[in-house]
């Protein structure tokens, strides 16, 4: 039975993941900052016991991230998705009102935070059947599709993640690990907004498709939740 570890799992996406895969008889290792307060989460823990598991996690703590790689280092996990991440609302200044200590945290959450989960888990990944690490990232972290500029925090800690999963499919290539960015489009979700296009069950069911159809050949790739290509 397959084994995936996801960050992020109190809502939105990563909850949706939690569910997908649980209902597909997946073991689920979510985690969150704060399971206590993870009703919906907890709601679906209770409803799938047998394949669900809730850790707390602040993927910002690099020691609670290592205490959580000791915790389970027996395990094996197929699929790492490093799917926490923010939208900090002091983007909204743009230029000339960046708020830099800002920046900071969302790069602890949005960029570093990936590289150190599979720094982390490793050797979970490397023993496992399926190998993969996939990172959420954003359409909005692509250079080349930047027509509206703008966004300077969370579009830099994207581009810069999306670099960090590209170097990670090369430096991890020779234990067959795979490294994909996938972006879950416009989702409705607290962070999309309600007017975004797509609900989380497309996002996931869309960005599941494509996992399911990945090999090492794919490792470095940017994929959209629709399976094209998304460029820098």
């Amino acid at each position: 039975m397959a084994t995936t570890l996801i960050t992020g799992t109190n809502r939105g996406i990563g909850l949706e993941y939690v569910r997908q895969y649980a209902k597909d008889g997946w073991q689920v290792i979510a985690c969150c900052r704060q399971p206590a307060k993870a009703e919906n989460l907890n709601r679906l823990a209770t409803q799938y016991p047998d394949h669900i598991r809730i850790y707390a996690l602040d993927v910002a703590d690099h020691q609670q991230i290592d205490q959580l790689s000791r915790s389970l280092a027996n395990e094996t996990i197929d699929l790492l998705i490093n799917n926490a991440g923010v939208y900090p609302p002091s983007d909204d200044g743009g230029f000339g009102s960046i708020d830099y200590t800002g920046w900071t945290n969302t790069f602890q959450i949005n960029t570093m935070a990936p590289l150190k989960m599979a720094e982390a888990f490793v050797n979970q990944i490397s023993n496992s059947s399926l190998k993969t690490i996939a990172t959420i990232t954003s359409k909005m972290g692509s250079i080349a599709d930047n027509q509206r500029g703008g966004s300077y925090i969370y579009r830099s800690s994207k581009a810069a993640v999306n670099i960090v999963a590209k170097s990670l499919a090369i430096d991890l290539r020779t234990r067959d690990i795979i490294s994909v960015l996938l972006h879950p489009g416009w989702v409705k979700t607290d962070m999309g907004g309600p007017d975004a296009l797509i609900s989380t069950e497309q996002s996931v069911t869309g960005m599941r498709q494509v996992l399911r159809g990945i090999t090492l050949a794919d490792s470095g790739k940017f994929f959209a939740y629709d399976g094209q290509i998304i460029p820098w």
